[in-house]
């Protein structure tokens, strides 16, 4: 089974460590993904650093689609928009410290069972036997 990205889960969750730890957020963007809506004006090398702190911007949303909010660059209002393919990196204005993501690129599926292959396990007490194949998993409580 394929899943889905883990960057926004990511993203938020460091934005709330950052800020409960009294630091700014920034977010690194690449500015020329498909749907980046910001300042190009702004753009150095195809990326912006964005200040994402309640203090800077109004209206900060961030779902598993992307980043929006409400910002001023050089005092001009705009709204932006970041989808989260475009997140880079989020990290801590003051010490640096976050996350820097990979590329997002699509999981390979696992591999089907082979039919007929057995898989060798363990019992409790470390002696070899083979896992029972079914359906459901099967649950014990070990005291």
């Amino acid at each position: 089974m394929v899943m889905t990205t883990h960057r926004p889960y990511l993203v938020r969750a460091l934005n709330e460590w950052i800020l409960d730890n009294e630091c700014t957020p920034y977010i690194l963007v690449n500015a020329f993904e498909k749907g980046v809506e910001v300042p190009q004006n702004f753009v150095k090398d195809g990326q912006i650093v964005l200040n994402i702190s309640p203090i800077a911007v109004q209206g900060l949303v961030i779902t598993n689609q992307g980043i929006e909010f409400d910002g001023r660059f050089g005092g001009i209002p705009m709204r932006v928009y970041v989808p989260t393919a475009a997140v880079l990196g989020i990290y801590a204005k003051e010490n640096g410290q976050g996350m820097i993501f990979d590329r997002d690129e699509p999981m390979p599926e696992p591999p089907e069972p082979v039919a007929g292959l057995s898989i060798a396990t363990t019992d409790s007490v470390g002696n070899p036997e083979k896992a029972k194949r079914s359906s459901k998993p099967s649950l014990r409580i070990v005291k």
